[in-house]
């Protein structure tokens, strides 16, 4: 017994078409990008020029209470600070640059009625939250490793307190 099927063919896929409240939610979602966009540039001016002056903040402590041995400690510890503080501050850069591109983008694309720049547009959105995933995988790794560390140094505690009785 044999059946013969008939070749259908694919049906070529409809564009996708935004409607006008699509368009007005896009638009102002634009808007508040740029807002944020612009108000992470600034933060994270300012949180650079706290990272480069870190290390004479705690020199100056250090410096005006010189029997505090914590203070010294920090004011040794200046030049690795800012380093890592900078470091924080390029990671927030580019969470402002991609937030501020969608904006820019977006809005051009809707107030021209074009789908290349909506489509970039969208394609910073995605790379903005891909990096928001990316460190929160990292920072709930480092949740684990020091929940693992903080678990092993008190059993280690625990067993010389033990021990030393």
């Amino acid at each position: 017994m044999e059946t013969e099927e008939t070749y259908v063919p694919p049906v070529a896929p409809q564009p996708l078409i935004l409607t006008p409240e699509a368009q007005s939610y896009l638009l102002t979602a634009g808007k508040w990008a740029t807002f944020l966009g612009i108000l992470g540039f600034v933060f994270c001016g300012l949180f650079a020029l706290f990272a480069i002056s870190i290390g004479s903040i705690f020199a100056k402590l250090a410096e005006a209470m010189p029997f505090n041995p914590g203070l010294k400690m920090m004011a040794g510890f200046g030049g690795a600070l800012t380093i890592f503080y900078l470091l924080i501050d390029l990671v927030y850069f580019f969470f402002a640059l991609y937030i501020y591109q969608f904006a820019t983008k977006i809005k051009a694309g809707i107030n021209f009625s074009d789908s290349t720049h909506v489509t970039a547009g969208l394609g910073k959105l995605k790379s903005f939250f891909k990096l928001w995933g990316i460190v929160t995988i990292v920072i709930i790794c480092l949740y684990i490793v020091a929940i693992a560390g903080f678990a092993v140094f008190a059993a280690t505690m625990a067993k010389g307190l033990h021990d030393g009785l």
